[in-house]
């Protein structure tokens, strides 16, 4: 059931989404206005017409919806790259991860919808411009149980032990590998992102001072192409999502 407070995706015809809070009052869009009061008790999935007579389905969001809505600033780390910092580090429920150069928070979102309300992210950020919008992104997707974010340079150390993973949008990652060494539990990954491949040399140059604390590191990058797919004619696009960063990973041994 859909109570006030709660957020919906309205799908319009054209296939157009608004992400928005079940509220008293109204929502305006050019194809009408929607009463947001005839949605509560209602349930996901019903069809609800603006005054222009447009029918609007009514979806549950899911974490792309967020992701795709939340307020930017700094650039993202799109979901190509997060889905494979997930899967190579095996990243779970409950899991404790220590982010650093959160930025817009796009990635916080996406790893806290996985790693449930037993888990817990902290954040550092050095700039507190980001570090409050990241916050209100955080709290506008309902993740405030289980984020922290600080106003710290992860150069100067990390203050957690124990830790499931390190993941790290920043500049010098081969900065942060001697606090990782301190911080990491056994078998947790150390996860760099990187745009630069000069970048990631530098890592690899320190990681190799560290060579006995960490098992041989990984580096790939994720390519998406979408497929245009007509009845008359199926193929590539051509225009794709191409190189965005270089993901390093690296496991505590």
């Amino acid at each position: 059931m859909i109570k006030l407070g709660d957020k919906v995706v309205l799908l319009d015809p054209r296939g157009k989404r608004y992400l928005i809070t079940v509220k008293e009052g109204e929502f305006h869009t050019d194809l009408g206005i929607i009463n947001l009061e005839k949605l509560v008790d209602k349930e996901f999935g019903i069809f609800v017409e603006s005054h222009k007579g447009y029918q609007f389905r009514v979806l549950k969001p899911r974490i792309v919806d967020y992701i795709d809505k939340m307020k930017r600033g700094p650039q993202i780390i799109h979901p190509k790259d997060a889905a494979q910092i997930v899967a190579f580090a095996g990243i779970s429920p409950g899991d404790m991860i220590i982010e650093a150069g959160v930025g817009s928070g796009a990635l916080t979102l996406f790893l806290a919808n996985i790693i449930g309300p037993q888990g817990k992210i902290i954040g550092y950020e050095i700039r507190e411009d980001f570090a409050n919008l990241a916050w209100r992104n955080v709290e506008w997707a309902g993740f405030s149980d289980r984020v922290e974010i600080k106003l710290k340079n992860i150069y100067d150390g990390i203050d957690e032990e124990e830790i499931d993973h390190i993941i790290l949008d920043l500049p010098q990652p081969e900065n942060v590998v001697e606090h990782a060494v301190k911080a990491l539990k056994p078998g947790g990954f150390l996860v760099a992102y990187t745009p630069c491949i000069n970048q990631v040399d530098r890592l690899y140059k320190k990681l190799r001072e560290y060579k006995k604390h960490f098992t041989k590191p990984r580096t790939i990058e994720c390519l998406v192409r979408d497929q245009e797919v007509k009845p008359d004619c199926i193929r590539p696009r051509t225009t794709m999502l191409a190189h965005t960063g270089y993901i390093t990973f690296v496991r505590k041994a």
